[in-house]
């Protein structure tokens, strides 16, 4: 798996790094077939009081991408808000990729 993480109008420090891997842990615990992951971490120059910290996430997994965003005034709460989403979007995606087709007793008996 390929993590890159990177700050547009932002340093990413250690502890902010640090802070996104482990979030990310919680995605690659229920989804292990996760390729690459980009996240961009941004500092939004509006006005003073309206000063926005997003964070946005690629995660290309096998035959789709899935793209998340989210904004808000704290980056570490943007993160969160935005591993959630994302955590939602892979758990769907397992569960479209996955094999629910249930084989009837009658083709059971006669396999074996």
């Amino acid at each position: 798996m390929n993590l890159t993480i990177s700050g547009h109008h932002l340093e990413v420090t250690p502890a902010l790094r640090e802070y996104v891997v482990t979030k990310l842990d919680r995605v690659t615990r229920h989804f292990d077939q996760v390729v690459d992951i980009n996240v961009l971490l941004t500092v939004e120059k509006l006005k003073e009081k309206q000063r926005r910290q997003r964070a946005e996430i690629t995660v290309h997994v096998k035959g789709r991408d899935i793209f998340v965003e989210q904004s808000h005034e704290d980056l570490y709460a943007a993160i969160d808000q935005l591993m959630d989403k994302l955590d939602r979007q892979v758990v769907r995606h397992k569960d479209r990729t996955q094999d629910h087709h249930h084989h009837s007793a009658k083709r059971m008996d006669t396999a074996i």
